[in-house]
């Protein structure tokens, strides 16, 4: 009886057994059916990322704050005055006026300084220069405009850290900026403030020792501009310059002015490259729709672009020409003009004896007049 009970017993346990067996075998075939076996002749290609790959270069650059950016560009903003200071800087307990205490910055490597014709003076004029780690140098002005008020100044020095361009045609109403500049004097040196882009193409009346002028195109801030601050930047939070800083309405507060850096850009560019530049000469005064309502001669401003020639130079290149007064001047080659800034950016890339040709409305007459380009 004993002997059964023990056969049933292993029958039963082989029986269990052999169910085990069996369903762990079902479950590694089911298993095994599963797993995906590649040919191994594939091709193997990149995905492209969604997240920029992170080198040293760009990690280090989205850490940079927007006082890191201001910390160093302050390091390109020099200090210039028409007077030479018996101390060891130019920046002193004398006032503005005193030492004609303006701003500037370095544009090249090599010592050229760009700033405001009226802070410096006219081209061969000389001046006084500081540079942020307190070495002097003597200046000369290799250029000037008293037209747009900039001027640049050569010092024999190398080795400058100096500041990124940015593009002034892209400036948008709005946009955060941040003005750089030696207001009043020794005491607020490199003083940097804040605002916004409050308005672009302004043109601002200018009455100076019974002289009347006007200056056209410029940018509008309420970043804080202070005597002094004359030949500043106007930078972008990334340190890039849109504009020279160079009037203020004393009646107001608030309202700024820079000269947008575009201007500019391709005699600083021929000084960098050449070491020299040589300014073409077109032969006219014009101004753009903006202008017209200030000035008090009848002058109809109902054209819808272009720039109204309000003065042709004697004996000038546009004279010569058939150019007259009255002419709208709506592009010059391919380059379409909507105020006298953009006709002076574009002869400033050409060479004296060059061509350009003008497209011209005179009335209800439109012509074509090709300009030989003076000295």
């Amino acid at each position: 009886m004993r002997r059964k009970k023990n056969a049933e017993k292993k029958i039963i346990v082989t029986t269990i057994m052999l169910i085990i067996l069996w369903i762990l075998g079902f479950y590694l075939y089911v298993t095994y059916n599963n797993i995906e076996i590649y040919d191994s002749n594939y091709t193997a290609e990149r995905t492209q990322s969604t997240i920029e790959e992170q080198t040293v270069e760009n990690v280090e650059e989205k850490s940079k704050t927007v006082a890191d950016v201001i910390e160093e560009t302050v390091e390109s903003v020099v200090g210039i005055s028409k007077l030479k200071n018996a101390g060891t800087s130019i920046f002193s307990e004398s006032t503005e006026n005193q030492l004609g205490l303006g701003t500037g910055i370095i544009v090249t490597e090599n010592g050229y300084i760009l700033s405001n014709e009226h802070v410096t003076g006219s081209k061969y004029s000389k001046c006084y220069v500081t540079l942020e780690n307190g070495n002097n140098y003597d200046g000369t002005v290799v250029w000037s405009d008293s037209s747009i008020d900039l001027s640049i100044v050569k010092i024999e020095a190398n080795d400058l850290k100096y500041i990124t361009l940015g593009d002034s045609d892209n400036v948008k109403i709005g946009e955060t900026v941040y003005a750089i500049g030696n207001p009043i004097g020794f005491e607020f040196r490199r003083t940097v403030t804040s605002g916004i882009i409050s308005a672009k193409n302004r043109t601002i009346k200018l009455e100076e020792e019974e002289n009347t002028s006007y200056m056209t195109d410029l940018i509008q801030t309420d970043a804080t501009i202070n005597p002094g601050n004359s030949g500043g930047p106007l930078i972008y939070p990334n340190g890039e310059v849109i504009g020279i800083n160079t009037v203020k309405i004393s009646s107001a507060e608030g309202i700024g002015f820079a000269i947008p850096i575009n201007i500019v850009k391709p005699i600083i560019e021929s000084y960098k490259n050449t070491g020299n530049f040589q300014e073409a000469k077109i032969g006219v005064y014009a101004y753009d729709k903006e202008v017209i309502p200030y000035l008090e001669n009848g002058i109809s401003s109902n054209f819808q672009e272009g720039i109204y020639v309000t003065e042709v130079i004697k004996n000038g290149p546009a004279e010569s020409a058939g150019i007259k007064e009255g002419d709208i001047i709506t592009q010059v080659d391919e380059t379409k003009l909507n105020t006298m800034n953009d006709l002076r950016e574009y002869i400033y890339t050409k060479q004296p004896n060059e061509e350009v040709t003008l497209k011209i409305n005179r009335g209800k007459i439109k012509k074509d007049i090709v300009v030989k380009l003076g000295r």
